[in-house]
Formats: C-alpha cells, sequence, structure tokens
C-alpha cells in the first residue's frame, strides 16, 4: 500500500500539489504559504485518485466515461484490491496470476466485495480531503495575517521594512 500510495502521488497528486504551489509563488505569496499550497494540492490529488480507484469498482461506465472495473481488466491492481489483500491471505496468488483469465477476475471481485476494501479506501481518501482542508485553513489564516499587518495604520518605518522582508 505504501507503494501505490507513492505511485499514486507521482501519478496525479504530484501535478496538482507542484500547480498550486506554482500558483502560491506566482502570486508572490511566502515561501511558508507556497508549502501550505504543496500540502493542499498533494492531498487533494490523493483524494481524487483514491476515489477514483473506488469509483472504477461502484461507477457506471456512464458516469464514468469509461467501462467500470476497466483497472482490474487492464491488471492494475489499486488501492481497495491491495485492502482486500490484506483480508484475504488467499487473493494475492489470484493477483499474482494475472487477469488475463476472467475466472481470476471473477474471483478478486468475489473477495474484493467481501472485503472492507472500498470502505478503507473511502475512510483514507477523507483523511487526506481533511488534511487538504486543514492546510487551506493555515494559508487562509497567513493571508489574512499578511493582510492585518498590511493595514496597520501605526507601523513605523522599520516595521514596514522587517514585513517587506518576510513578506
Amino acid at each position: 500500500m505504501e507503494y501505490h500510495m507513492q505511485k499514486t502521488y507521482y501519478k496525479t497528486a504530484s501535478l496538482i500539489a507542484n500547480s498550486c504551489k506554482a500558483i502560491s509563488l506566482l502570486a508572490d505569496q511566502t515561501a511558508e504559504a507556497a508549502n501550505f499550497a504543496h500540502d493542499y494540492g498533494s492531498n487533494l490529488g490523493l483524494a481524487f485518485q483514491l476515489i477514483d480507484d473506488v469509483l472504477d469498482f461502484t461507477g457506471t461506465s456512464a458516469s464514468l466515461g469509461k467501462d467500470s472495473l476497466s483497472d482490474i481488466h487492464h491488471g492494475i491492481v489499486t488501492a481497495p484490491s491491495l485492502f482486500a489483500m490484506e483480508e484475504y491471505p488467499e487473493l494475492p496468488p489470484v493477483v499474482d496470476c494475472g487477469f488475463e483469465d476472467p475466472k481470476n477476475v471473477d474471483l478478486a471481485l468475489q473477495y474484493l466485495w467481501k472485503s472492507h476494501g472500498i470502505q478503507r479506501v473511502k475512510e483514507l481518501a477523507k483523511e487526506h480531503a481533511d488534511r487538504a482542508a486543514a492546510s487551506i485553513d493555515l494559508l487562509v489564516e497567513q493571508w489574512q495575517s499578511r493582510e492585518r499587518i498590511a493595514a496597520c495604520p501605526h507601523r513605523s518605518d522599520t516595521h514596514r521594512h522587517y514585513r517587506n522582508q518576510v513578506i
């Protein structure tokens, strides 16, 4: 699962994370704000991809814009299957045999539906969504703090110089 999350970061979340960070830097925000933006994008991207993994099993072809169960039919093992393999030690050998044989796909799906894999992935996605929300809260707090400093009418020139160095 650790490898899958790392792969998911590099596949999806890093694009969103680095895009958010770039926007922050282009908007002349602080390095701390850029890091909050990166954390937001990273967690948003992970949550997005985890839910995409779930939808491959639970969505319809019409809602997905592609065939449902396409990942497993293409031999791609995603988070729900990984959690199911933790629950059912009989499942990894089936996965190792590959999914060219439709019987292996059917057997893997039977284990998946019996498992708590989909629920565990939803919970993990919620954790990442909550982390993304917390990063946004920190980013907003920082922006509000900058606005309060900028709006202070009784700043000294020293304070103004210091503020310009920090921001």
